[in-house]
């Protein structure tokens, strides 16, 4: 009871810092319709994974009897679809229900690259012009890629699937070191805590922080942006040999960034010589360890200078710079503000937002 009383607290704090008050206003109307394509061979993952994150939003905010979305599970063909790895799916309607949705998700599996992943692409190009988003998870992007609809757009991809799909769709920008990308109606990650991260940028996207942080907190998940190399993903590229000693660095370092995380200490916690790991970290992660760690500490500290009340001298050192003038210079170099611009600037932001809702 005592955790509940401080989460609370909290969120009353934050809503009163950025001038929210929290009553109906948010609240729509007509909660927007979501349609998650089910067909066979999908991963059951990004299908469950999507579904929980969206009901969310309704279920833990402030506004539990209120609807904020509409969720359909549509099967492709019938009403019923087995999964990537043999989970028999039944749903309640079929893609020839489709009406008028808010947004449509595709997921990956090993399904797209069967004949149903033709008749994906070719309904997507028949309907995208009557709905907002198109969300693609993992090789979810395969069928629309093919549609044509992404040519010249950039797409975030999962680590094994970004050579092959960069090498079928040469016009595609595809970016494997980014968690989620938005490119206008396109919406694109590449799997795994990345599909509800994404999902909690569309709702604070659509309702604001008022609504997405007490989803993300029942999900036990953060609230980052969408963006290029500012929201660096989890995960990143891995082969066989002495790279998989490079997996659990992205989340470790995440863990515990207010800690040194000098070269020497990385190639400790990897277990590989510092002179070999600098080589091979640079090689897979395409940057430096020194320059990845700068880029984990800002991305942590623009989420809460965005989220959180505390000062900006807090926030350096809680995020590993041991003086804020270095931490002031180095958020400067990165996003073209100072701490405080950006914390304002989200402020207006946000209080524009909500009069134009």
């Amino acid at each position: 009871m005592a955790h509940f009383g401080e989460l609370f607290t909290f969120w009353t704090l934050h809503c009163w810092y950025v001038g929210v008050r929290l009553d109906l206003s948010i609240v729509p109307e007509k909660p927007k319709c979501i349609g998650i394509l089910g067909f066979n061979g999908a991963k059951a993952s990004h299908v469950v994974g999507v579904l929980e994150a969206f009901i969310a939003a309704g279920a833990y905010s402030e506004h539990q009897t209120r609807h904020f979305y509409d969720v359909k599970l549509l099967a492709f063909a019938g009403r019923s679809f087995v999964s990537e790895f043999g989970i028999s799916i039944k749903t309640k309607h079929s893609i020839s229900d489709f009406a008028a949705f808010d947004t449509i998700v595709i997921p990956g599996g090993n399904g797209v690259h069967a004949e149903v992943g033709q008749k994906i692409a070719q309904w997507v190009q028949n309907h995208h012009s009557a709905i907002r988003r198109i969300v693609m998870i993992g090789g979810g992007v395969y069928p629309v890629a093919n549609s044509g609809l992404l040519d010249g757009r950039k797409v975030a991809s999962h680590w094994r699937l970004a050579q092959d799909v960069a090498a079928r769709f040469a016009t595609l920008s595809v970016d494997a070191a980014t968690s989620f990308i938005k490119d206008g109606p396109f919406y694109s990650c590449g799997g795994g805590a990345a599909v509800v991260e994404m999902i909690l940028a569309m709702i604070e996207e659509d309702y604001g922080p008022s609504v997405a942080l007490p989803a993300a907190r029942e999900l036990v998940m953060r609230i980052r942006p969408f963006g290029d190399a500012n929201s660096a993903s989890e995960i990143s590229q891995f082969q066989c040999g002495p790279i998989d000693r490079l997996e659990d660095l992205p989340a470790w370092i995440s863990a515990h960034l207010s800690e040194n995380l000098s070269v020497e200490t990385l190639a400790s916690r990897a277990c590989v010589c510092p002179r070999h790991f600098g080589r091979i970290f640079k090689r897979y992660f395409r940057t430096t360890p020194a320059r990845y760690v700068e880029r984990a500490r800002l991305d942590e500290a623009r989420r809460r200078l965005k989220f959180t009340r505390n000062s900006i001298e807090y926030i350096a050192r809680a995020v590993g710079f041991s003086h804020v003038d270095s931490f002031r210079r180095a958020f400067e170099r990165h996003y073209k503000l100072s701490p405080l611009a950006y914390r304002k600037e989200s402020i207006r932001r946000e209080r524009h937002r909500l009069v134009a809702a």
